[in-house]
C-alpha cells in the first residue's frame, strides 16, 4: 500500500479505509470541494420527559432512578405527548424561518441498541413539525449566506451505555428526554462554515431558552454528513458519497472531522479508490475518523406511524401567538448593536453569542450612556479586559460564567466614567477592574482605599521630573544632543516614579516642556 504524506491514512479494522497502491503527485490531483449537511440533536429544556412524567434532571442522578413503566417500555404503558416540548420545537422552527405544519405524525424508528428499551425510537419522519427554513451565517470574506434547514422534528432520546471494569451497564435515566433534530440541506462547504453555523444555531437555541447548549453534557450533539466532489460534479449538480460522523460533542471535533474527511476522501479518490457510505466516529486522541458501521437508509429503520399516538394537530392561532412572543434573536441583536450603537461587527458577534453576555453589555451601556462611541468603549473593555479575567478562571471560552462575576454592570460603567473624568488612567483602570473582579467592591471604593487617584498636580509631576533628570544626567545630555529616542526612557521613568497615577497626556506635555529647557 502506498505511503501518503498524512500518516493517519491507515488500514481500518474492517477494511473500509484501504488505499490504492497509486501515489498521486500534488500537482496532478484534482481539486475537491467538501460538502456538508448537518444534523444536530438538541435536548429540549422541559421538566418532564417526552412521553411520560419522569423528571429530566438525570445529570448526576443515580442510574435508573428517573424511569417509569413508559420510558422503560413495560407492557401496557402508553405514551402521552409533552406539550411544552412541542411548543419549544415550534418556537425553534419559527426562529429558523420554518414552515410550521398544521399536522405532524409521530413514527416508530426501528433499530436495536441495548440502550433503546423499546427496540424502537418514537420520532417523526414524513410529517415533521417544522420544514423549509434557513439560518444565515457569516463567511470568512465578510459576506453572509443562508444555510437551508430541511426540517426540525421532535423525538425522544435514548439511554446510555456505561462501560467500566470490563463490563457494560445500561442507565435509562436519559431514555425519553425530549430531543429536537435539526437537519440542514447540503449547504456547508468548509469546516469554518460548519463552525459558523453551529455557533449561530447554539446562540439561537439558548436565546429561545429551549436548549442549554452544554455539549460537554450531551445536551447538544452534532453529526455532519460529509462528502467531496470535483468542479465537474458541482456543475452537473452531483454529490459524492457521504460519510456521517456520529455524536460529536464539541465544535472543535466537528471542524477537525470535516477537515480530516476532506483530506481522506479526496486522497482516496485521487488515488483511484472509492468512498464507502459508512458511519464514523471521531478519535480525539489520534485526530482521525474511525469506522463504526455501514450507514443505514430510511428503509432500514422500517418507519411506520406510531399506533399509540394520534396525529398532532397544531392550531394556527397558537403558532401566531408563539411567533409574537419570540425574543430578539442573536442575529437581530447583533445588527442593532452594530447599526444603532456603532459597535464593531467583531465585538457585536461575541457579545451576542450568549444571552447573559448581551444582557450584561446592554445594562452596562444603559448605565454608561448611549452617546456616540460609548457602546463601542463598553464593548472593547468587555471583550478585552473583562473576558480576560473570565477566562483566567480556567473555564476556557464559556462566557456564561459572566452570570457569577462580582462585577455589576453599573460598576463596570462607573469604572469607565472614572477614566473619562480623568480620575484614573487606562492602566490604573485595568488594575482596578482586577480588584473589582476579586472583591465585588465599587471602583470608587477601590480607588480611594488603594490611593490610585490620578495625579493632576503639576508641581508633583515637576518634582518627579527634576528627580529623574538628576538621577540620569548622562541620558539627559544625550537626549539634548539629538538622541530623541531617549524620550521614551524618561517617560517610562516618570510613570514609574508616579506609580502609574500621572495623567499620561499631562505628564507627556510637562516632560516635553521641561526636557527642552536649557541647563
Amino acid at each position: 500500500m502506498a505511503q501518503f504524506a498524512n500518516e493517519n491514512f491507515e488500514k481500518s479494522s474492517i477494511g473500509y479505509l484501504l488505499m490504492s497502491t497509486l501515489v498521486v503527485a500534488p500537482d496532478q490531483a484534482p481539486h475537491y470541494e467538501v460538502v456538508v449537511g448537518m444534523e444536530v440533536h438538541a435536548q429540549v429544556l422541559t421538566r418532564s420527559k417526552m412521553f411520560c412524567r419522569c423528571a429530566t434532571d438525570y445529570q448526576g442522578a443515580p442510574p435508573n432512578t428517573r424511569t417509569c413503566p413508559t420510558c422503560l417500555a413495560l407492557p401496557g404503558a402508553l405514551p402521552v405527548i409533552n406539550r411544552a416540548a412541542v411548543e419549544a420545537t415550534i418556537r425553534t422552527g419559527l426562529a429558523l424561518h420554518c414552515h410550521i405544519n398544521p399536522s405532524a405524525v409521530f413514527a416508530r424508528k426501528n433499530y436495536l441498541y441495548p440502550d433503546l428499551p423499546k427496540g424502537y425510537q418514537i420520532s417523526q419522519y414524513e410529517l415533521p413539525l417544522c420544514e423549509h427554513g434557513f439560518l444565515e451565517i457569516d463567511r470568512e470574506d465578510g459576506s453572509t449566506r443562508r444555510v437551508r434547514i430541511r426540517r426540525v422534528h421532535l423525538e425522544e432520546d435514548t439511554g446510555r451505555s456505561v462501560h467500566t471494569g470490563g463490563a457494560s451497564y445500561i442507565d435509562l435515566n436519559r431514555a425519553g428526554v425530549p430531543l429536537m433534530e435539526i437537519v440542514t440541506e447540503a449547504d456547508i462547504f468548509s469546516p469554518e462554515e460548519a463552525y459558523a453555523y453551529l455557533t449561530r444555531l447554539r446562540a439561537t437555541l439558548r436565546a429561545l431558552g429551549v436548549n442549554s447548549g452544554e455539549m460537554e453534557k450531551g445536551a447538544l450533539r452534532c453529526e455532519p454528513n460529509i462528502s467531496v466532489r470535483t468542479l465537474a460534479q458541482k456543475i452537473d449538480g452531483h454529490y459524492g458519497v457521504k460519510v456521517e460522523v456520529k455524536n460529536l460533542n464539541s465544535f472543535r471535533a466537528v471542524r477537525s472531522s470535516i477537515a480530516y474527511e476532506l483530506e481522506r476522501q479526496s486522497g482516496l479518490l485521487a488515488a483511484g479508490g472509492t468512498v464507502e457510505q459508512v458511519n464514523m466516529g471521531w478519535d480525539e486522541e489520534r485526530q482521525r475518523t474511525v469506522v463504526q458501521r455501514s450507514k443505514e437508509d430510511a428503509h432500514d429503520y422500517r418507519y411506520f406511524p406510531e399506533p399509540d399516538l394520534p396525529p398532532l394537530r397544531v392550531d394556527p392561532t397558537w403558532v401566531e401567538q408563539l411567533a409574537a412572543e419570540l425574543p430578539e434573536l442573536p442575529a437581530a441583536k447583533r445588527d442593532r448593536f452594530e447599526r444603532s450603537w456603532g459597535v464593531r461587527r467583531s465585538e457585536a458577534d461575541i457579545l451576542t453569542s450568549e444571552t447573559l453576555v448581551s444582557r450584561f453589555f446592554e445594562e452596562s451601556v444603559a448605565a454608561y450612556g448611549w452617546q456616540e462611541g460609548r457602546p463601542q468603549r463598553v464593548a472593547t473593555w468587555m471583550t478585552g479586559e473583562l473576558f480576560r479575567l473570565l477566562n483566567a478562571d480556567g473555564e476556557g471560552q464559556d462566557l456564561r460564567q459572566i452570570a457569577t462575576t462580582k462585577v455589576l454592570p453599573a460598576q463596570f460603567a462607573a469604572l469607565l466614567q472614572l477614566v473619562d473624568d480623568k480620575k484614573i488612567n487606562q492602566n490604573t483602570a485595568k488594575r482596578v477592574l482586577e480588584l473589582m473582579y476579586a472583591s465585588g467592591d465599587s471602583p470608587q471604593q477601590i480607588v480611594a482605599r488603594e490611593g490610585l487617584a490620578m495625579l493632576s498636580d503639576n508641581s508633583l509631576i515637576d518634582e518627579a521630573i527634576a528627580a529623574i533628570f538628576a538621577a540620569n544626567p548622562a541620558e539627559l545630555t544625550r537626549y539634548r544632543a539629538g538622541e530623541e529616542k531617549l524620550f521614551g526612557f524618561f517617560m517610562g521613568q516618570l510613570m514609574r516614579a508616579t506609580q502609574g497615577k500621572a495623567d499620561p497626556a499631562a505628564a507627556k506635555a510637562r516632560l516635553t516642556e521641561l526636557i527642552h529647557l536649557p541647563g
